[in-house]
């Protein structure tokens, strides 16, 4: 309470010393001599074409001009909604930028050069990397296969993305749902058939390895050179210096990350390592405990995925099947978006890994699975089907449930007990629930609810169903029926983006690279997918088969 009260003191202080200067330096944000007037800058607004064709369409907008950044910004208003924005040259007069509809209270759906990942958008790094992760997963021998078209749909996020970066995304959002519609179908239909074609790539073994290690160093290496961590990074950072601190993580951000505060507990606790080691400063700066994470979050998501082939299937195979999964996390383009935005999201995607790994293993797949709840929510609905896995014998249904509850009160007692759990529900479920966001076709088209509820409907409905049929599942099954439950509640929510492309890719990825083995197997080496860390022991070797043979004579 001293240390509150000192800290408290010192800001008072600090407020008072600064307000004049703040004052002064409010007073400062004005044209320089020479500039145009204000009058000036609304009459250059008034003749660009996005203000006339808004003012015919509302005769009684009222404009408003700002100096702000250097420029003139004028903003055109009926009552309290602002239907154009105008940025203007204070030297030249001319018009800079022109905004209406979304774009004027949406600043990311500008296409701003670099605002997201920022090098990696060149096409000279963006189309090698598509063209790497297709050349080396594809099975060129078999074109028509349908694993090949996979690889193409999972690309095809590309095009949506191209007009998003155009600033055009009355375009770009509805073409990013076809994609989840195709791969929601696909994933349903592997995960209730349980095999077909799946990944077959002609490339050995070690050049796959040796193309995913040099494409994670050069993900790594284009991190450290060029990369700036978006406000979901910032918020990770924030987060964790509040409960190195020992502050309530909930209901007081930064005014400049004000909504930061909309993930699980979990998220925040997988800052604080890396804030340890690089501070805090305060301020919206290069944030290197960001890039720490978004980094580490990565590399683990790559271990994990080649541990887990090298762990399901024995000897050679395993280790092909691990370089599968390994190189196609490096590949692809999706996964490097994440890490070049210094994002969270690859956290997700490393946590229901680690919850295949220990599939198992039920005290431990509730452990990662809580985890990963509790970091961004959506993986809840995994829940169901993983609670049943082993039949419904009441030891393996409790060690399940043990572990998800005990992450669960672990996770959420620091945030029941300051500032509460009515808080913690408006700042992140209630908040995500009710945000409205041009980054959705229900946001775009709001006479669409209807088809949003029923399609949340159908997911909780399969979610649950999924705890009874199939009544054995494999991992294969598990890993795509998993990915189809994630693809269905994106599909419903407000606010989608290209970054939460990673929460379902590495489950789809596993279930097919796992539809087809690359060759033909050992009948003494097959695991059994039911337990995939459970191999069955080859038999004993018989004395008759063992001992060379008797002489006869």
């Amino acid at each position: 309470m001293a240390r509150r009260a000192a800290a408290l003191l010192a800001l008072l202080v600090a407020l008072a010393l600064l307000a004049p200067t703040t004052a002064a330096a409010a007073k400062e944000e004005k044209p320089a001599p020479g500039d145009i007037t204000a009058a000036e800058a609304t009459q250059a607004a008034a003749r660009d074409p996005n203000v006339t064709a808004e003012t015919h369409v509302h005769p009684d907008l009222i404009p408003s001009p700002v100096f702000k950044n250097e420029r003139w910004e004028v903003g055109w208003f009926e009552g309290d909604r602002e239907y154009a924005l105008v940025m203007v040259d204070p030297k030249t007069g001319e018009v800079t930028e022109s905004w209406t509809g979304y774009q004027v209270a949406w600043e990311m759906a500008r296409g701003y050069s670099g605002e997201f990942a920022h090098s990696l958008n060149s096409p000279f790094i963006w189309v090698p990397l598509c063209l790497l992760f297709l050349v080396g997963l594809t099975d060129w021998r078999r074109l028509r296969r349908i694993a090949n078209l996979d690889l193409l749909v999972l690309i095809g996020f590309g095009v949506s993305h191209f007009f998003f970066n155009r600033g055009d995304i009355g375009v770009s959002v509805p073409l990013a749902y076809p994609v989840l519609v195709y791969l929601l179908a696909r994933c349903l239909w592997i995960g209730f058939r349980g095999r077909g074609a799946g990944l077959r790539p002609v490339w050995p073994t070690l050049w796959l390895l040796v193309a995913a290690l040099f494409l994670m160093g050069f993900r790594v290496g284009l991190n450290m050179a060029d990369a700036g961590a978006i406000d979901v990074g910032y918020a990770g950072v924030v987060g964790a210096d509040k409960i190195v601190h020992g502050e309530p993580l909930y209901g007081d951000f930064p005014e400049d990350i004000h909504s930061g505060d909309t993930y699980g507990p979990v998220n925040y606790a997988a800052y604080v390592p890396f804030e340890a080691i690089w501070p805090y400063s305060g301020e919206w700066d290069d944030l290197p405990a960001a890039h720490g994470a978004s980094i580490t979050f990565d590399i683990a998501t790559f271990a994990l995925l080649l541990l887990l082939g090298i762990r399901i299937r024995p000897g050679p195979a395993g280790r092909r099947l691990g370089t599968i999964l390994a190189f196609g996390w490096a590949a692809f383009p999706y996964t490097a978006y994440v890490l070049e935005s210094d994002s969270n999201d690859s956290l997700i995607a490393a946590l229901l890994v680690a919850t295949l790994v220990l599939l198992a293993k039920p005290l431990w797949r509730g452990v990662t699975l809580a985890l990963a709840t509790w970091a961004k929510f959506v993986p809840l609905v995994m829940a169901p089907m993983l609670l049943t896995l082993d039949g419904w014998r009441p030891r393996k249904l409790a060690a399940y449930a043990g572990g998800f509850a005990a992450v669960t009160v672990a996770a959420m007692l620091w945030p029941a007990l300051d500032p509460g759990l009515h808080t913690f529900y408006e700042r992140t479920i209630a908040a995500q629930a009710g945000r409205t966001s041009p980054f959705s076709i229900w946001g775009q088209v709001e006479s669409l609810e209807w088809l949003r509820i029923a399609i949340l409907a159908a997911t909780g409905a399969l979610a649950l169903a999924l705890a009874f049929v199939p009544r054995k599942k494999s991992l294969l099954q598990v890993a795509a029926l998993s990915a189809a439950l994630i693809i269905g509640v994106q599909l419903t929510l407000h606010h989608w983006f290209y970054l939460y492309i990673v929460w379902f890719f590495p489950l789809m990825l596993v279930a097919l690279a796992l539809l087809e083995r690359t060759e033909e197997p050992d009948p003494d080496e097959v695991p059994d997918l039911r337990w995939p860390l459970r191999r069955r022991r080859p038999p004993e070797p018989s004395p008759a088969r063992s001992s060379p043979p008797v002489p006869t004579g």
